[in-house]
C-alpha cells in the first residue's frame, strides 16, 4: 500500500531515516562514493525538508518510499529508497508507477542518481527516462540527470 506521509512528525522522520540511511550506504558502495548527501541527514533535516513524501508498506511496516518537489511544470525526484531487507520485491518500481500514474499533467519530471548506479539508471530507463547529462560534483565524480517526457 502506498500513502502520503507526514514527515513533520518525528516518528514517520525516523523511519525515513532507518530506511534511507542504509539505502543509500548501499548506494555509495555501488558508486564508489561515501559523500552523498542524504547519509548526512539526520530526523530533524528530513522534518524540515519541502518535499513530498510517498511510503510503501509492507503490512504495516514501512518498506520505501519516494519524494520530489513539485510545480506545474516540473517534478524532480529528490529520493527513491527501499530498505535493503526489501530489495528485489518491485517496490521501486511500484512507488515510482504510482508517481507516474498520478501526474500526468506535469510536462517534466527530473531525476539524479550517480552516473556509476547502473541499477537505478536502468530503472529509470525501464520507465522512459532518457539521459541528458552528466554532471561532475566533485573531482572525478559524477551525477548522470534523467528526464521523463
Amino acid at each position: 500500500m502506498i500513502q502520503l506521509l507526514n514527515h513533520r512528525h518525528k516518528e514517520i522522520a525516523d523511519q525515513l531515516l532507518a530506511i534511507q540511511l542504509p539505502a543509500y550506504q548501499i548506494e555509495a558502495e555501488i558508486i564508489q562514493f561515501n559523500g552523498i548527501p542524504r547519509l548526512n541527514d539526520t530526523s530533524q533535516s528530513l522534518m524540515s525538508s519541502d518535499e513530498i513524501f510517498l511510503g510503501y508498506f509492507e503490512g504495516l511496516k514501512l518498506a520505501g518510499f519516494i519524494s520530489f518537489t513539485e510545480t506545474t511544470e516540473l517534478i524532480d525526484i529528490c529520493r527513491l529508497v527501499v530498505h535493503p531487507k526489501y530489495f528485489r520485491k518491485g517496490i521501486a518500481s511500484l512507488l515510482l508507477t504510482y508517481l507516474l500514474s498520478t501526474k500526468q499533467s506535469v510536462q517534466q519530471i527530473v531525476v539524479t542518481t550517480g552516473a556509476k548506479n547502473t541499477p537505478a539508471i536502468r530503472l529509470y530507463e525501464r520507465f522512459g527516462f532518457s539521459k541528458t547529462k552528466d554532471i561532475e560534483v566533485e573531482p572525478n565524480f559524477f551525477i548522470t540527470q534523467l528526464n521523463y517526457r
